[in-house]
């Protein structure tokens, strides 16, 4: 069975013996994803079309049904601040730098599969099949819709979420916001105003739009360099370089981001997160922030 949107309140309606299987146990081939594929001779500015039509995070470059390699939406809002004058046309999917790729076959399991993601920090398993052919993806996404067919005590937010949060201000410059992103290795930032969540920044908030030329128009790529990789950059350094940066976090955050209270059970939250198709979510406790919860979270209680 290969769980979607459309189905996820059929999970709830599955007989006593359904539900009562332990979801770690699963094989992957009950789960098993499409994968969205391109070819290595693709352009970047296609892959980044395919990528916000299919309304997917990544896709895996396939050579002769072999996969190769995987580009993802942070991939793609990285590479485009390394473009400078070049065109996005210019660079094909092979101009990417490889990464090492994590492959299961359809008889491993599920815990198996987020014992090697909460390992290796990934969001992506590629299935192949004795020939080493592409014959699917399992994610994140995958496991966690998995997890609501557990028959289960009652998991509330607050246990698993993470309470030490990377948040930024409304006014905060968009370079900030990414600086934040690299230097942390997360895949959001929530924006906060009166220790309120009132806006999210993800990758994929930069993917579609042209910062590069925006920022080209008014700082020197070297000064944007040290910037972004700079270690421990005080407030007051932000402040002084604030000139160069004159677009902010309200300009391609998504605001009045979906919340989750941290006494509500972990389900809910995953109900939420696959209806409007995001990872992560703030959590919070009469109206203020207190934390946030992830599909990061949900797959490693899977992988004990």
């Amino acid at each position: 069975m290969i769980f979607r949107e459309d189905n996820v309140d059929e999970l709830f309606k599955k007989s006593p013996h359904r539900r009562k299987m332990d979801v770690r146990q699963i094989k992957l081939s009950k789960i098993v994803s499409k994968a969205t594929t391109v070819t290595p001779d693709i352009s970047m500015i296609k892959a980044r079309e395919i990528i916000l039509q299919k309304k997917v995070k990544r896709v895996i470059v396939v050579d002769k049904k072999k996969p190769i390699g995987i580009i993802t939406e942070k991939d793609i809002a990285k590479k485009i601040y390394e473009l400078k004058n070049k065109s996005m046309r210019s660079v094909k999917a092979k101009d990417f730098k490889p990464r090492k790729l994590f492959i299961l076959t359809k008889e491993n399991n599920v815990q198996e599969c987020a014992k090697i993601m909460k390992k290796n920090r990934i969001s992506l398993v590629l299935i192949l099949n004795k020939n080493k052919i592409l014959e699917g993806i399992v994610t994140k996404t995958d496991l966690v819709k998995a997890y609501l067919t557990k028959d289960r005590e009652p998991l509330k937010v607050s246990k698993i979420m993470k309470k030490q949060l990377i948040t930024a201000t409304p006014s905060d410059p968009i370079l900030y916001i990414e600086s934040l992103l690299l230097k942390y290795g997360i895949s959001r930032i929530i924006i906060k105003r009166n220790q309120k969540p009132v806006g999210v920044v993800t990758y994929r908030d930069f993917v579609p739009a042209k910062i590069p030329q925006w920022i080209a128009e008014s700082a020197d790529p070297k000064e944007i360099h040290e910037y972004k990789f700079k270690k421990g950059l005080e407030e007051n350094q932000a402040n002084q370089m604030s000139y160069l940066f004159p677009f902010h976090a309200t300009d391609i955050m998504t605001e009045n981001p979906i919340t989750i209270e941290a006494d509500k059970d972990i389900k809910s939250a995953i109900t939420q997160m696959i209806k409007y198709n995001i990872s992560g979510m703030p959590v919070i406790k009469k109206s203020k922030l207190v934390g946030i919860v992830t599909k990061s979270d949900i797959v490693n209680s899977l992988a004990v």
